[in-house]
C-alpha cells in the first residue's frame, strides 16, 4: 500500500488511496481482464484456498482493480474516526454489480427465515420492492415506523422479538427526509440489532455513518462516487472485518452479484475528482434550492439547506452540507410533472443522480411507479413531485432551464 494511504487528507485519499504499485509501474492501476488466476505450485493453490496465504483464485472472489476501489472507499468512510481505544478505524469493503446486490448480500448475509427488519418510510423504490416482494417469500418481514419518534420505535422494537436488523437510508429517495442516526443506532443496538445505513446520497463527503454505532454502510456507487454515469455499482461496506471476511464474502460470492474490472476502473477514475465535484455540487443545489423555494409554480421543495425543512435540524447535526439532491412538488400535480419534464432543454431527464450533469425524474411515473399509489402518496412521494440531481454546470445555466420549463 503506498504511503498516501496514511496521509491525513481526504482529497490525497480520493486519489491516491488504496493504491498498490503493480510490476509493471503502471501510473494508474490496469484493469485485470481475468476470469481466474494461476498457482506455481499445488501447495500454494492449497494455501491460498485455505487463507494461509494472500492471492487471486478467481473473478468472482475478486480482482486487483476492483480491490483497489474496495479499499479506497473503505479509507474514504472510515477518514477520521477512530475506535473506541483511539486506534484508527478499519473497515472492510466488497464492491458489486449494483446498490441492489450490495443490499442484497447484507440481507442474505445477515438474517434468516423468521427475522425481522425495521424501517422507516420513504425509502428507495427498489428498497422498498425488496421488502415488499422479495423478502416476504424468505419468510423475512418488514415493520414500517416513524424514525422521528424514539419511543415508538423502542416500543416497536420490544413488541417484535424477531426484529433483527435496523435500515436507515438518510437523506432518503427521494423526499429528503433525515432521521437522527447517532440516537437510532443508539437505540438499534441497546436491542442487538444489526444496525445498517444507505449512505449514497450523503456519500462520505458529507456524512461518515460509522461515526455512530452502524454495522453496514451500502452505496449505490453509480451515482456520486462514480460521478460520471459510466458504470452501474453497488458497494457494501462493514465494520466487523471477520464477518465481513467470512459470512458476508460467502454470502456475496454465492449470489454472485460481483462487480467487473472495467467498472472498477471506472469507478476508481470518478472517486479521483469526487471531493471537488461534491464541493460544486453542493454550492450549486444550495442555489437551485432558494431559487425554487420562491416560484410561485413551485408549492414545496424539499431540500435540507432550507430552514423551512423539518429535517434541517437533523441535517446541521450529522451532514458537513445539505448535499447535491432536493425535491420540490409542482401545484398542478401529476399532469404538471410531465408537462415540467417534457420542457426542459439543458438539463437531463433521466432517473438517476449524482453526475456531473443535471438530472431531473418524476418518481410517480417513473423510480416509484411499482409503489402502490396510496403508499407512494403516505410516503410524501406525491402526483406532482420531482427529484433533481444539481450538477456542475454554470449554476444560471440551471436555473435558467428552470426557469423556463416552470412557465
Amino acid at each position: 500500500m503506498s504511503e498516501a494511504n496514511n496521509s491525513k487528507g481526504f482529497e490525497t485519499l480520493c486519489i491516491h488511496g488504496g493504491h498498490v504499485a503493480e510490476s509493471n509501474r503502471a501510473h494508474l492501476t490496469p484493469i485485470y481482464a481475468t476470469s481466474t488466476y494461476t498457482f506455481d505450485t499445488a501447495e500454494q493453490g492449497i494455501a491460498v484456498f485455505k487463507n494461509e496465504e494472500k492471492g487471486y483464485i478467481y473473478g468472482r472472489f475478486g480482482n486487483p482493480t476492483i480491490n483497489e476501489v474496495e479499499d479506497k472507499i473503505a479509507m474514504l468512510e472510515a477518514y477520521g474516526l477512530k475506535n473506541e481505544d483511539g486506534s484508527p478505524l478499519q473497515l472492510k469493503a466488497i464492491l458489486h454489480a449494483s446498490g441492489m446486490a450490495a443490499i442484497t448480500t447484507m440481507l442474505l448475509g445477515n438474517l434468516k427465515a423468521g427475522d425481522m427488519i425495521i424501517t422507516h418510510k420513504s425509502l428507495y423504490g427498489g428498497t422498498q420492492e425488496m421488502i415488499d416482494k422479495i423478502l416476504p417469500n424468505l419468510d423475512i418481514e418488514t415493520v414500517i415506523v416513524d424514525f422521528h419518534d424514539l419511543n415508538l420505535v423502542a416500543e416497536t422494537i420490544k413488541a417484535n422479538a424477531s426484529i433483527r436488523m435496523m435500515y436507515i437510508e438518510t437523506p432518503a429517495n427521494p423526499t429528503l427526509q433525515c432521521v437522527d442516526m447517532e440516537q437510532l443506532a443508539a437505540l438499534g443496538k441497546q436491542h442487538d440489532l444489526i444496525v445498517c445505513a444507505d449512505n449514497t446520497f450523503a456519500t462520505p463527503y458529507l456524512q461518515q455513518p460509522f461515526k455512530y454505532a452502524v454495522d453496514f454502510v451500502m452505496h449505490s456507487t453509480t451515482k456520486f462516487l462514480n460521478g460520471h454515469g459510466t458504470a452501474v455499482g453497488g458497494i457494501l461496506i462493514g465494520r466487523d472485518q471477520e464477518k465481513m471476511n467470512t459470512t458476508v464474502t460467502k454470502a456475496h460470492r454465492l449470489l454472485g452479484g460481483n462487480s467487473n474490472a472495467f467498472e472498477a476502473f471506472l469507478l476508481n477514475n470518478g472517486l479521483r475528482t469526487f471531493s471537488l465535484r461534491m464541493e460544486r455540487h453542493c454550492s450549486n443545489a444550495e442555489k437551485v434550492a432558494n431559487f425554487l423555494a420562491q416560484h410561485p409554480a413551485i408549492k414545496t421543495v424539499n431540500y435540507l439547506g432550507l430552514s423551512s425543512h423539518p429535517d434541517h435540524a437533523i441535517c446541521k447535526k450529522q451532514m458537513k452540507h445539505a448535499g447535491a439532491v432536493l425535491s420540490f412538488e409542482l401545484k398542478g400535480g401529476f399532469e404538471a410533472g410531465v408537462a415540467f419534464m417534457n420542457k426542459l432543454k439543458l438539463c437531463i431527464n433521466a432517473v438517476s443522480l449524482g453526475t456531473c450533469d443535471t438530472l431531473l425524474s418524476h418518481p410517480a411515473s417513473t423510480t416509484h411507479v411499482g409503489v402502490p399509489r396510496d403508499k407512494r402518496i403516505e410516503f410524501g412521494i406525491t402526483d406532482g413531485l420531482i427529484r433533481m440531481s444539481v450538477g456542475i454546470e454554470t449554476v444560471d445555466d440551471i436555473i435558467n432551464d428552470l426557469t423556463q420549463a416552470l412557465q
